[in-house]
């Protein structure tokens, strides 16, 4: 029964390890997809503000030419 056992033990240690492998990988993944989501919103953002910047210059440089 000895070995059986210790086999059962290893079988279940493998498999936490395993499981906890896993959920760790989930984790990084989940934690790049998100850090991709805040610099796509970072890159529209800055994209918003450029195209607000250079529309407010032309209407200054229209005012200017009255």
């Amino acid at each position: 029964m000895g070995i059986m056992d210790d086999a059962k033990e290893t079988a279940d240690a493998v498999g936490e390890k395993l499981k906890d492998a896993w959920e760790d990988t989930a984790a990084r993944i989940d934690d790049k997809v998100d850090e991709m989501k805040a610099d796509a919103a970072v890159k529209k953002a800055e994209a918003e503000r450029d195209s607000v910047r250079a529309r407010n210059d032309i209407k200054e440089q229209l005012r200017e030419d009255h």
